[in-house]
C-alpha cells in the first residue's frame, strides 16, 4: 500500500513568496546540502542535468550510490498528491518489469520533502526527491534501427497496460482537467497561437486543430482508456546493449506528465518524438506501430485517428516550446530541441497526407510483424 503520508515540510524563518510559477535554480552547493541534510548522504560528484521546468542534478555519493536529485517547480510542488502518485507509478512499473526510477526515502522515511529555498529574491517552496540513477544512453544519441523502434513501441504499450492496473488512494488526481499536454485538450492550443504571430506555422497549427475537431473528437467513445506516461520522448527513454548486442530499454524517465488518457495517445506521442531523431521520419511509424500492436492491437477508430494525433503532438510540442521560451529565454537551447527539426517534419507529414502516411505506416508494420 502506498505511503499515506509521504512528504515532509521543512520551513524556515524566511517569508515565503506566493503566486509565482518558478523553475528552481539551485546552485550545486545548495543541491549538495539538500542531499546531505535530507538523505544523510555525502555527494562526491554533483552536476546539473538538462530539464524543462524542474531542476535535476546527477549525484554520485561517497557511500557508493548514484542518484538524480529532482527539484520540482514551485507550481507543481503545490500538488503533493500528484507527485505521490507519480512516484508510486514509477515504483509500480519497476516492480512489474519496466525499468523506472524509484525514490530514496529521506532520513525520517518520507519519499519527498517540501523545502523552502531562497534564491536571493525571497523563499519559495519546492518538492524535492532523490531518485535512483538509471544507466543507459538516451534514444536521441542512438541510430534508430527498425528493431530498436519496435522495442520502443512494445515497451510503451506494456507500460500503459501495466499502469492501467495500478491502484492508489489519490488516483483521481490524474484526471488533470485542462492539462495542456494531454491530446484530449488539443483545442487549448488556440490560446497560445499568439506566440506565432507573423509566422506561417500559425496557419499550419490552426489547420491541425480543425482536423482534430472534425475527425478525432467524435471517435473518443471508441478509444480505450488508460493512464499515459504522456512524454515518451527521445530524451526520456534510455537504452543499453544486452548480451547479444541488441539494444534494450534500460530506463524510462520523467513521469511529470502522467495523466488519465487513451492508449492511442501514447502511441502517437512515441511515433512523433521518434520521428524527430530519424533521418527518414516517415519510416518510424511502421516499426513503432508493429511493436505496439504486438502488445495492444489497435481498433478501427484508433487506426483512423493515429495520423491526426501525431500531427497534434507536433503542434503541442512546437507551440509550447515557443511559449516556454517567452518565460525562460535563458533556457532556449534546451526548450527548442524538438522545434528545430519538428517544423520541417510536421510540414512534410502534412504534405504527404493522411492516406499515404497511413499506407506507409500500416504496410510497414504488417511486414515487420510478419518477420517476427
Amino acid at each position: 500500500m502506498p505511503n499515506s503520508n509521504p512528504a515532509a515540510i521543512n520551513t524556515s524563518s524566511c517569508s515565503t513568496m506566493s503566486g509565482q510559477h518558478s523553475k528552481p535554480c539551485l546552485s550545486e552547493p545548495q543541491a549538495s546540502e539538500l542531499v546531505q541534510r535530507l538523505f544523510s548522504l555525502t555527494p562526491s560528484v554533483v552536476r546539473p542535468l538538462p530539464s524543462y521546468d524542474d531542476q535535476n542534478f546527477y549525484m554520485a555519493t561517497a557511500e557508493g550510490g548514484e542518484y538524480v536529485l529532482k527539484v520540482m517547480n514551485s507550481e507543481d510542488s503545490k500538488n503533493p498528491n500528484m507527485i505521490e502518485v507519480q512516484t508510486y507509478a514509477m515504483s509500480f512499473l519497476q516492480q512489474n518489469g519496466i525499468p523506472a526510477q524509484t525514490a530514496l526515502p529521506t532520513a525520517p522515511g518520507k519519499l519527498m520533502s517540501l523545502e523552502e529555498i531562497d534564491f536571493g529574491n525571497g523563499c519559495q517552496r519546492f518538492m524535492v526527491r532523490l531518485l535512483t540513477y538509471l544507466p543507459g544512453t538516451t534514444v536521441s544519441k542512438l541510430h534508430l534501427t527498425p528493431q530498436l523502434l519496435y522495442e520502443i513501441g512494445s515497451t510503451a504499450a506494456r507500460m500503459d497496460k501495466i499502469l492501467k492496473e495500478m491502484t492508489h488512494p489519490h488516483l483521481n488526481v490524474l484526471q488533470r482537467e485542462g492539462f495542456k499536454w494531454s491530446l484530449s485538450n488539443v483545442p487549448l492550443l488556440e490560446g497560445y497561437l499568439y506566440v506565432l504571430d507573423g509566422d506561417p506555422l500559425q496557419e499550419v497549427v490552426k489547420s491541425v486543430i480543425q482536423q482534430y475537431q472534425t475527425s478525432v473528437v467524435g471517435k473518443y467513445p471508441d478509444f480505450r482508456k488508460c493512464i499515459n506516461h504522456g512524454d515518451f520522448n527521445d530524451l526520456n527513454v534510455l537504452m543499453q546493449p544486452d548480451e547479444t548486442d541488441c539494444y534494450r530499454i534500460s530506463g524510462i524517465l520523467d513521469f511529470g506528465d502522467l495523466h488519465s488518457g487513451y492508449y492511442i495517445h501514447e502511441l502517437a506521442i512515441a511515433i512523433m518524438y521518434m520521428m524527430i531523431e530519424h533521418p527518414n521520419p516517415i519510416e518510424v511509424g511502421g516499426p513503432v506501430l508493429a511493436g505496439w500492436e504486438s502488445v495492444l492491437p489497435l481498433n478501427e477508430a484508433e487506426k483512423e485517428c493515429l495520423y491526426v494525433l501525431v500531427l497534434c503532438r507536433f503542434c503541442q510540442s512546437l507551440l509550447f516550446a515557443r511559449y516556454s521560451v517567452t518565460l525562460q529565454p535563458e533556457n532556449e537551447e534546451y526548450l527548442m530541441i524538438t522545434s528545430r527539426k519538428g517544423v520541417r517534419i510536421l510540414c512534410e507529414l502534412l504534405e504527404l497526407g493522411k492516406k499515404q502516411a497511413e499506407k506507409a505506416w500500416f504496410q510497414s508494420a504488417a511486414q515487420f510483424a510478419h518477420k517476427k
